[in-house]
């Protein structure tokens, strides 16, 4: 089974062109697929119905041994995703007959993709956390980074990957390659312009010293941040701010999302400002809303 699922993950890379972080996570995922359906004693792929399936799923989220860790909603939502285009993939390519996932897409992703709605700042929380950072050079370049983050939702490895001809302060947009290197355009908002145009004429001159680098954002050693860095940097800001919430970058991913739609965007823009390929994903956001909406009716109407 292993070589029908070193040709998938080859695919996706080359035909697909998914990212490579992406293409780790469904080897990782189907690989523990893969070593269930052995335990089993399935040794052909054509073999594996709905019913292993299922199973296989409610063990992510109810393992059978307490050495074993639960995974998130989202976590066996990406693992029915991987198992579906790997068997979609063995079917095309005609090395099995029929597809066993074809009727689970669905009513078991969804609901056990947003069993958990994200968390998300208030706009005051949001304000604490952008004015958190000190009036120093460090301070001005973490203050841009947290701007961009929340005036344009992208994610922590588009931003650290940006590059100056990447960003428009004139017209005010920044250009993000998201997953599979899609590009997409998102506007700038006039603080987050105001931040970035400080950090890049007083700061990063300073940080270069007439050395070429790539990146916008540099740490003090000229280089280009880390995924974890970046994540240590927000989580920084947060507990300056006193903020109690569990914060991460994609924390302000989600809050950028839901400040559009509780101010009036539709759902097709944000889609399109997020990069996300299906709008079944960024319809999470109107659950977030519904979630404000109850808490509204609940405390100001009469029988609420």
């Amino acid at each position: 089974m292993q070589k029908y699922l070193d040709r998938f993950l080859s695919y996706l890379r080359v035909e697909r062109g998914l990212a490579e972080n992406t293409i780790k996570a469904y080897r990782i995922d189907l690989a523990k697929y893969l070593k269930f359906l052995k335990k089993r004693e399935i040794i052909s792929l054509g073999n594996s119905r709905r019913p292993e399936i299922t199973n296989y799923l409610l063990g992510l989220k109810k393992p059978r041994r307490p050495e074993e860790r639960a995974l998130s909603s989202a976590s066996i939502a990406r693992n029915l995703v991987a198992i579906k285009m790997f068997h979609r993939f063995l079917v095309a390519e005609g090395d099995v007959g029929e597809d066993p996932t074809a009727n689970m897409q669905s009513g078991m992703a969804s609901a056990w993709a947003w069993t958990r709605v994200p968390d998300v700042l208030t706009i005051s929380e949001v304000n604490k956390l952008l004015n958190s950072p000190e009036e120093s050079p460090t301070g001005i370049r973490d203050r841009a980074i947290l701007e961009l983050l929340y005036a344009t939702g992208m994610r922590v490895s588009e931003l650290i990957f940006l590059k100056l001809p990447d960003l428009n302060l004139k017209f005010g947009y920044v250009r993000c390659f998201g997953k599979g290197s899609k590009e997409r355009i998102v506007p700038l908002g006039r603080e987050a312009k105001l931040c970035l145009k400080k950090y890049l004429e007083k700061v990063r001159p300073e940080l270069t010293k007439g050395r070429e680098a790539p990146q916008i954002f540099l740490t003090r050693l000229a280089r280009g941040f880390t995924r974890q860095g970046l994540w240590k940097l927000v989580k920084r800001y947060a507990r300056r701010a006193r903020l109690e919430k569990k914060i991460t970058p994609h924390t302000l991913r989600h809050t950028f999302a839901t400040h559009l739609l509780q101010g009036g965007a539709d759902l097709r823009s944000v889609q399109e400002m997020l990069g996300h390929s299906d709008i079944s994903t960024t319809q999470i956001y109107t659950h977030v809303d519904r979630e404000r909406l109850k808490s509204i009716h609940a405390k100001y109407h009469p029988r609420g």
